[in-house]
């Protein structure tokens, strides 16, 4: 599998993230999947539900954000691919804490924020038995004006 994603929707990725700085700002890929490709159409930024005292360094989504998620992605004929957030200061690889509360299959879209600019993203899968994340090629498009995608 792989994650394409267009110009658009990684720059509102990105916006999100360093509006959250310096805490980890989080959120939902919405989208449908096309062959080996994961299509990510949209994003649904979402509030860190994560207490106040540690949410420089981590994000919760509630399972109400995650039902959320799924209406929206329902009424815009997308399903939730995955989830996307950002590590203040830190590299956009996934740690412990995040293994811990992955989900195989879901793509993990991870910005490394540094001292508030956006640099880089990765997608990282969670593997079945859970042990480590493998990197997921993104595809970055520039979709043609007035296309549909």
């Amino acid at each position: 599998m792989s994650l394409t994603i267009t110009s658009e929707v990684l720059k509102q990725i990105h916006a999100h993230g360093e509006a959250a700085y310096p805490h980890e700002g989080a959120g939902l890929l919405l989208g449908h999947v096309q062959g080996d490709r994961k299509m990510v159409k949209a994003i649904l930024p979402l509030e860190n539900a994560r207490e106040e005292s540690a949410r420089h360094n981590r994000y919760l989504l509630t399972a109400e954000d995650y039902m959320k998620a799924e209406q929206q992605a329902a009424g815009m004929g997308l399903d939730v691919l995955g989830v996307f957030h950002s590590h203040p200061d830190h590299p956009n690889r996934p740690s412990e804490f995040d293994r811990d509360w992955a989900m195989p299959w879901f793509s993990y879209i991870i910005t490394s924020v540094l001292a508030g600019k956006a640099t880089e993203s990765r997608s990282w899968v969670l593997v079945e038995d859970h042990t480590t994340f493998q990197e997921e090629t993104i595809t970055e498009i520039t979709p043609a004006a007035g296309s549909q995608g």
